[in-house]
């Protein structure tokens, strides 16, 4: 199968196109394998709410759930049987591509339990026994970049862990997220770990940011307000990549480096675009940068291999127009600090709410299996 032109170009922009999904029947039709051929994609992410949704869906956990029944686990351990599964299997998917890429790519990304997303010592835990149970070289750990987190990934990465983190919205917090990994990355070091096998990726949700602040804009109606609709998000990501080349020029960076360190790649989150006024693929037009990921829900990647357009940097040209409509944004009456803490607590809060919906759907099948035998 030949590569889609689009996709292909946008990889060769240096953007590692990953997938915004997994499900036991994408696996099993062998759906992953024809995207990774045809659609340049070289990385999976899951989440809490992609698990509940694929678990929703046809008969493919049936036999597994059948199983565990038998076994009489508990709802929390057929949970985690159950998704570290799909992500060992994505994992061998991939591995292919991990090879090639050095381990830049192939990853696939499997999220601790949200609600831990306030305790560090829980999430440092859990960070340690997906990594076992996943047992891949090319799977992440994804950890949410709240306050609690921070810690937790410097210690995930001091282990040797790689890892995703997932739910930043601010620049503050970004800046927090990279420091955190250059920590771990020194702990590791001390250890005499090789640095060159633990990666981090730094999940910046996008769409999410225009969301919040377009319905504010809404509510401050003014056309100068009206103006700024669906600028901000882009705005926003493109200063978290400044933020990135700054850490990244540091000595503190080149002392890792030299000990083999690999940079901490930003990632475009939450890329699918929620009004449908705005083009249907700007969130990954508008952020083309090298070393960068970009994960996509299938629709999104189907609509950039159809109709998207590359250019070779749509980023780093516009660092000067980005401050701008941030300092607007501001002039016209947006709290930016309160918009970042309700993205990051109703993110939270989401993903909390997937999981416990997960876990409804597991006990009610196990309770199905279980009264059938």
């Amino acid at each position: 199968m030949s590569a889609n032109e689009n996709l292909a170009g946008l990889s060769a922009a240096g953007v590692s196109v990953w997938l915004d999904d997994i499900s036991r029947e994408r696996l099993e039709t062998g759906n992953l394998k024809e995207l990774i051929a045809g659609s340049s994609v070289a990385g999976v992410t899951s989440n809490p709410s992609i698990f509940a949704a694929a678990l929703s869906k046809g008969s493919g956990y049936d036999e597994q759930i059948a199983d565990l029944a038998v076994r009489k686990v508990s709802v929390d351990e057929a949970a985690r049987a159950i998704t570290t599964f799909d992500i060992r299997w994505a994992a061998d998917v991939l591995a292919t591509v991990f090879e090639t890429t050095g381990g830049q790519d192939g990853r696939v990304s499997i999220e601790v339990d949200p609600r831990l997303a306030h305790e560090t010592e829980a999430t440092i835990a859990e960070a340690k026994a997906l990594w076992w149970a996943v047992d891949r070289p090319n799977t992440m750990i994804k950890i949410p970049a709240t306050e609690a987190g921070l810690p937790a990934i410097t210690a995930a990465i001091g282990e040797g862990i790689s890892v995703n983190v997932t739910l930043i919205f601010s620049l503050e917090r970004y800046r927090g997220v990279m420091d955190a990994y250059m920590a771990g990355l020194e702990i590791a070091k001390g250890k005499g770990l090789d640095l060159s096998t633990i990666r981090s990726v730094a999940s910046f949700f996008v769409s999410r940011v225009d969301s919040e602040i377009d319905k504010r804009l809404d509510g401050i109606g003014t056309d100068e307000a009206l103006a700024l609709k669906g600028k901000a998000a882009v705005a926003n990501a493109r200063l978290a990549y400044q933020e990135f080349e700054n850490a990244f020029a540091t000595g503190r960076w080149e002392a890792l480096a030299a000990a083999g360190a690999v940079p901490q790649r930003p990632l475009w989150a939450s890329t699918s675009v929620k009004n449908p006024d705005y083009r249907d693929v700007l969130y990954v037009e508008d952020l083309i940068a090298p070393g960068t990921v970009n994960t996509m829900p299938e629709g999104t990647l189907h609509d950039f291999a159809d109709h998207g357009e590359v250019e070779a940097d749509t980023i780093r040209p516009h660092y000067a127009d980005a401050a701008t409509v941030m300092l607007r944004l501001e002039r016209v009456g947006v709290d930016y600090a309160d918009v970042v803490k309700v993205l990051e607590d109703e993110g939270v809060d989401k993903f909390i709410v997937s999981w416990k919906q997960l876990l409804e759907q597991i006990e009610s099948k196990l309770n199905t299996s279980g009264a059938q035998k």
